[in-house]
């Protein structure tokens, strides 16, 4: 056990943080040294007291790289050169991190690197390291990556809206259930998606026995974890959800550790105390999407026309500024509701009194609904989440999916009427509620002691500490 030392390195996103930080503590919870990692800038923004606030297993330690952004990158930056820096400056100075744990007398014996990351995989194979993939969206998406570079990439380029792709394990997409990167339509500044995924599975390709961890459970994506096998194994370990919010398990275990320092006071929690159960409908899009004005209006009318209470978050704009200042129609909005820049998640979708969550279908939102038991309203706007939306509407059954006009606005009255559905339709509301209930309770299931998650975990770790020659399983 005391040769086992886990390094996590992660994307500096909120929304990739929040996972593999968790992972990372799975590890360190089953007796294993651990380091998670990720650029400077992210962790200088993750909350001082964090290493200190007691939620971190005594193993587990935070230590940067630098990505050349050392004080933080903005969203006003180019994006294409961030990239470009990340996997240059971050290849030499992850590899001098590597060497100062080895000096240090604590060599890194398995390396863990996320989605986005695949020169970390690079890295690790220079040093002679075996090193694993986290896929941190659903097992769904990997499969249709796969088949885009693997034989499929004429058939899903050459989508239209009428067309219907059949692809092996999953249900009948159109164009509009594809993840955005596979579009003509993605603009160029995300030209760099493709070519990094794409290297993930070269690398997985070079390996004998290929495994890929996945933030999933085995009863929500049997299908789409088992069509690949054996060509290559994908491993649920999921829901990657703080224990205190998911299993209840460890109360001590109540946020990811990466939250970000300027946030509201929790007066929201005493707001949404004050309010019946199942009847405030809750509005967040994200750590880093960015609505366009006219969206963010046309959600505002229609919470107005549904007359229901509601929590929404409503985060600055990049230039600092407070939308919700904006709108037209503020004043009315307030004595409804409650507007705020920030809020935890899943300490809000875990309360009595929320009824629907209005969601971009990010994925971490998505199985943060699941695992919460909490009905969605899906408004998807890029990368993975038409693909989880298109799963919560027609394969898990816990939610509903709006249009968008042709300008990709999805318009107040679209809006309203999927509030109507989800929160007051007998017939319908009842049916997500129910699915939805079942989806919490075996994502509960999953991720307890003995559950498929866990042993799915713990037999990974057994499985590494092997390789390095420890006779003993790492628990």
């Amino acid at each position: 056990m005391e040769n086992c030392h886990f390094l996590v390195v992660t994307f500096p996103a909120q929304s990739h943080i929040n996972p593999t930080l968790q992972f990372s503590k799975c590890i360190a919870k089953l007796g294993v040294r651990t380091t998670f990692s990720t650029s400077l800038g992210a962790i200088n923004r993750m909350k001082k007291s964090s290493s200190s606030s007691g939620s971190l297993p005594q193993n587990l330690s935070i230590v940067p790289f630098s990505d050349g952004y050392d004080h933080g990158w903005t969203m006003n930056g180019d994006f294409r050169d961030y990239m470009f820096s990340l996997k240059t400056i971050g290849s030499k100075t992850l590899g001098e991190l590597i060497m100062v744990q080895s000096n240090e007398g604590h060599p890194i014996t398995h390396l863990v690197y996320t989605t986005l990351m695949s020169w970390v995989g690079q890295v690790a194979h220079q040093h002679h390291i075996p090193s694993t993939l986290l896929w941190i969206q659903p097992a769904a998406l990997f499969d249709i990556y796969y088949y885009f570079f693997n034989g499929y990439g004429g058939i899903i380029s050459e989508s239209v809206t009428s067309k219907t792709i059949e692809l092996p394990g999953l249900p009948s997409l159109d164009s509009r259930d594809l993840p955005s990167f596979l579009l003509a339509s993605s603009p160029d500044i995300y030209n760099f998606a493709l070519p990094s995924l794409k290297l993930h599975f070269e690398l997985l390709g070079k390996e004998e026995n290929p495994k890929v961890l996945v933030n999933t459970f085995d009863a929500l994506e049997p299908e789409t974890l088992g069509v690949l096998d054996p060509k290559l194994k994908l491993v649920a370990v999921g829901p990657l959800i703080p224990s205190a919010f998911l299993d209840g398990r460890d109360p001590s275990d109540a946020s990811f550790g990466g939250d970000l320092i300027d946030h509201n006071p929790k007066d929201y929690v005493e707001w949404l105390n004050s309010q019946k159960d199942g009847s405030v409908v809750y509005i967040a899009f994200g750590s880093y999407s960015d609505l366009p004005f006219k969206q963010i209006e046309e959600i505002a009318q229609a919470l107005l026309a549904s007359r229901k209470a509601f929590l929404w978050v409503l985060r600055k704009s990049p230039k600092g500024e407070k939308l919700e200042d904006k709108l037209t129609c503020k004043d009315e909005l307030e004595k409804q509701g409650m507007i705020a820049n920030w809020c935890s998640q899943v300490e809000v979708l875990s309360h009595p009194s929320v009824g629907c969550f209005v969601t971009h279908c990010g994925w971490n939102s998505s199985l943060e609904s699941l695992a919460s038991g909490v009905p969605v309203l899906a408004i998807p706007l890029w990368s993975d989440q038409a693909t989880n939306a298109k799963f919560i509407q027609d394969v898990w059954k816990s939610g509903i999916r709006s249009k968008a006009n042709e300008e990709g606005i999805v318009e107040a009255d679209e809006i309203r009427r999927g509030l109507e559905i989800v929160m007051d339709d007998e017939e319908s509301d009842q049916e997500m509620r129910t699915n939805a209930k079942r989806w919490r309770d075996l994502a509960i299931e999953a991720a307890k002691d003995g559950g498929s998650s866990s042993r799915n975990l713990k037999a990974f770790v057994d499985e590494v500490a092997l390789g390095v020659g420890v006779t003993n399983h790492c628990t």
